[in-house]
């Protein structure tokens, strides 16, 4: 099974808010979930990133491919290295 980590769109329209979840790659963006890891908040100011370094670790360490912007905010929260 190829998992991915990836941004689930949450909030009210135009109001985004972001949760990082892992999922298998055939699901669709607002489907089914393996592990919740975190949330990303773009509306805020700062901008909000809230990510359990430990479990995202392990999935990536497992395999698990993050998406180009989950990659990004990784990067930013310091859990893995450019």
């Amino acid at each position: 099974m190829a998992t991915k980590i990836r941004l689930r769109r949450m909030g009210a329209k135009k109001a985004p808010f972001y949760r990082v979840v892992v999922a298998d790659s055939r699901s669709p963006r607002d489907g089914r979930c393996i592990e919740e890891l975190g949330y990303y908040d773009p509306t805020k100011d700062p901008v909000v990133i809230k990510i359990d370094e430990e479990r995202a670790k392990y999935w990536v360490g497992t395999g698990a491919q993050p998406s180009e912007t989950v990659k990004a905010l990784l990067v930013k929260a310091g859990v893995i290295g450019k």
